[in-house]
């Protein structure tokens, strides 16, 4: 299918601190719900409106689930680039299920935190660097 995109960038906040577990293969995987919201002004009672967007997200690149692991927790401000998929499985009652996520592969996709005092901090999924001089004593936890 020549000519199509399949791009996600999201700006949000996380709901929680990310759930880190293991594969089969012993890589590590990341798990976490981000937030994203808009506001806006109703025009017929001129009252202020708002909306929550969740978004499920997962990171399979083992330098950013480090990241996530060491620096991010709930509330931490994100911007993230991934791609949309949609997994199927049975559950224990063999109950087809499927969820739609956001994810970012082990070669693409990146991910920088904008949380003060963090913003300068940034990966990128294709990337061989690791991250090197975060100083930890300005980390704010």
């Amino acid at each position: 299918m020549a000519g199509t995109l399949n791009k996600v960038i999201l700006i949000g906040n996380l709901g929680k601190d990310p759930e880190i577990r293991f594969l089969p293969d012993g890589s590590k995987v990341a798990s976490f719900s981000l937030a994203t919201g808009e506001t806006w002004k109703d025009k017929m009672s001129g009252e202020r409106k708002e909306k929550t967007e969740w978004h499920r997200i997962s990171v399979f690149n083992e330098k950013l689930v480090d990241v996530l692991e060491k620096y991010v927790r709930k509330g931490s401000k994100i911007y993230l680039e991934g791609q949309m998929q949609t997994r199927k499985w049975n559950d224990q009652g063999g109950v087809e299920r499927h969820t739609t996520e956001v994810v970012i592969g082990k070669f693409r996709g990146e991910l920088v935190m904008l949380d003060p005092r963090k913003s300068d901090i940034e990966f990128d999924a294709r990337s061989d660097e690791t991250p090197k001089d975060i100083p930890i004593d300005d980390i704010p936890f």
